[in-house]
């Protein structure tokens, strides 16, 4: 077993947890603009990458372009991971790949604690990936209390690249925004930004 085989009723399952679902949990954000370089590439690459319409070209020419703007925001600070393996308790399923991980640690060679944000790309069913969200958060989560570096938060998102679910992990409880943002209006940099600590 491995992340990508978890559902949301098996995570929740699995790891005894509350499911909160919100319209929101995310308030009081700005919108922020995208820099000039973030609006021309998705102002030119987005309908390329809808067109293809693959979980690669998707992670490619919109998701990551949106996570490297964030690193950039905070002046390296931060590790991005795209395509990595994150096996942090296999007897568990806790094992695979994740799309794409954000530590604040800026060491850029390996993982390193605290993991603070999954993301996991879907080609269109952003609701088929909340398990598979989820499960890697619990990592992130579990990986950061092995590493004496614990979090009280862990964030996700599930995203087509054009639109984005957000989530939150806290102890046991797991709160899944219903509503979707859309990289059109820049939010979902403004408000993964907000997530970081």
């Amino acid at each position: 077993m491995s992340y990508s085989d978890f559902t949301l009723r098996r995570v929740k399952q699995d790891f005894n947890l509350t499911i909160v679902e919100k319209n929101t949990f995310i308030t009081s954000i700005e919108p922020q603009q995208p820099s000039p370089f973030l609006a021309n590439f998705l102002d030119k690459y987005l309908p390329l990458a809808l067109a293809l319409n693959t979980e690669k070209a998707r992670s490619e020419m919109l998701i990551c372009p949106i996570l490297l703007e964030i690193k950039d925001i905070f002046q390296q600070q931060i590790s991005l991971f795209s395509g990595n393996d994150f096996t942090v308790e296999q007897s568990l399923g806790l094992n695979g790949v994740c799309d794409f991980l954000i530590s604040l640690s800026p060491e850029q060679l390996f993982i390193d604690a605290p993991a603070v944000v999954v993301v996991e790309a879907k080609k269109e069913d952003l609701n088929a990936g909340l398990g598979q969200c989820i499960s890697e958060m619990i990592a992130a989560q579990r990986f950061n209390e092995q590493n004496n570096q614990s979090v009280p938060t862990i964030f996700g998102a599930v995203t087509t690249g054009d639109r984005w679910k957000f989530l939150k992990l806290e102890s046991n409880t797991v709160t899944i925004g219903l509503l979707e943002f859309d990289t059109l209006r820049a939010k979902a940099r403004s408000i993964l930004k907000a997530s970081l600590p």
